[in-house]
């Protein structure tokens, strides 16, 4: 019988966990890490002395969250690895690493260097994706993931206020994957803007005896 209530009250005790972590990482992705804790508690339906039996302070709670954040990214970038896709398969992953960072404004400045691992956890992740893309010919060789990724934490930061950051976002991330493209290879592929194929982006052409033509997109 002791034994029984012990695995329940072990197993309510991580559901409890669980959920306040769950809750944190809504609430950072709203409000930041330095959002109330009390709110986190009361999202998550557990007291505030509770929450803090889990976490002995806001550093431990964003460690916690961040640890399952990358976990995710990088289980992500794991099964992303077998899609047939590569370009299809590095955008998306790129696209979760720009809400990944949204959902931790200032949590560099409240971790200062234990985030360093995780970091580094992320770039071997993505580095896996991109050489794949690479090998495919969907990007280009000098691209280093990097510069991808910081490319993604511009993105969140350029959104974070955005009416649109959804769309925006798309849209900023397209721009990134364009440039990424081999050049031959992004101009056969649509713009993710116009529509318009790369070489169909200009108003001048040259005819067949190399003389120059004028060529003007429909409106």
């Amino acid at each position: 019988m002791k034994s029984s209530q012990g695995r329940r009250t072990r197993a309510d005790a991580q559901a409890n966990r669980d959920r306040i972590i769950a809750a944190a990482r809504v609430t950072f992705a709203e409000e930041g890490v330095a959002a109330s804790l009390e709110k986190v508690a009361e999202r998550a339906g557990v007291g505030s002395a509770t929450l803090h039996r889990h976490f002995h302070g806001r550093v431990a709670l964003a460690q916690a969250v961040l640890h399952d954040s990358v976990q995710a990214l990088c289980a992500q970038a794991r099964h992303l690895s077998a899609d047939p896709d590569p370009g299809a398969a590095l955008q998306l992953w790129l696209r979760a690493v720009v809400e990944h960072s949204n959902s931790f404004r200032g949590l560099a400045a409240l971790l200062s260097g234990n985030a360093t691992a995780h970091h580094d956890r992320i770039r071997s992740a993505g580095a896996e994706l991109l050489l794949r893309a690479q090998d495919s010919g969907d990007a280009r060789g000098d691209v280093v993931i990097s510069d991808l990724l910081q490319l993604a934490n511009g993105i969140a930061v350029a959104t974070e206020r955005s009416q649109d950051r959804s769309g925006d976002t798309d849209r900023l991330l397209n721009l990134v994957i364009t440039g990424v493209r081999p050049q031959m290879r992004a101009a056969e592929e649509p713009d993710a803007l116009t529509g318009h194929r790369g070489d169909e982006s200009g108003h001048e052409d040259r005819d067949a005896d190399g003389g120059r033509k004028e060529r003007h997109l429909a409106k």
